[in-house]
């Protein structure tokens, strides 16, 4: 098996892992999911709309508001996920090191002075499987920091068609995305980053 590009604190980056074709491929998958389950901007618990918007693939789609962040079978308009991509999947495939297929491929949507800060993806009923990020469109600074929250950090930047994964122990490492380079690429018809993030959720 191939290795990846760089590996910074245990987290894998594939660099320019999908070639052009098969990126714009993905992209017109995921112009009928959306079609299906459009894009929402979802609330933190303290009441505040997140700068992306989201929606979700698969059995299980990523959830937020004054409850709290949880994962939930619907879309916010009540009708069920639609299927993660068989492109999408491919990837996990080829990547994952993992024989169990994701429940969900959380879908982000950053716009020009879109950003998320450091977090966790700790939602999941276990932390044994991998959690596999897809890249499209305009590059971010991706910030790569600590097993607890605070402390120094590493960024890196991410272009179209990079892959990371995180696993073993930066499966639970705190990152986020500091900015995006509004129009350094032309694969979406409006500029922006689509960000995929696939998991294992139960």
């Amino acid at each position: 098996m191939p290795m990846p590009s760089k590996i910074v604190r245990g987290i894998e980056i594939w660099a320019e892992y999908l070639p052009e074709a098969e990126q714009r491929r993905i992209v017109a998958d995921l112009r009928s999911v959306v079609a299906s389950a459009p894009l929402f901007s979802p609330l933190t618990p303290y009441g505040k709309p997140m700068s992306v918007k989201m929606t979700s693939a698969g059995r299980y789609g990523w959830f937020s508001d004054r409850r709290g962040y949880r994962y939930v079978a619907e879309h916010p308009s009540g009708a069920a996920w639609p299927p993660i991509p068989d492109a999408v999947i491919r990837v996990w495939n080829a990547l994952s090191r993992c024989e169990r297929q994701p429940d969900c491929c959380l879908i982000n949507y950053y716009r020009r002075n879109s950003k998320m800060g450091m977090h966790r993806d700790s939602d999941e009923a276990s932390f044994e499987y991998p959690v596999v990020s897809i890249s499209l469109g305009d590059s971010a600074l991706f910030r790569i920091g600590n097993l607890e929250r605070g402390g120094k950090t590493e960024s890196v930047w991410l272009r179209s068609g990079d892959i990371v994964i995180l696993s073993g122990e930066s499966r639970l490492a705190y990152h986020g995305v500091d900015r995006i380079e509004f129009g350094s690429s032309d694969l979406l018809r409006n500029g922006g980053r689509v960000n995929l993030t696939l998991r294992v959720v139960d």
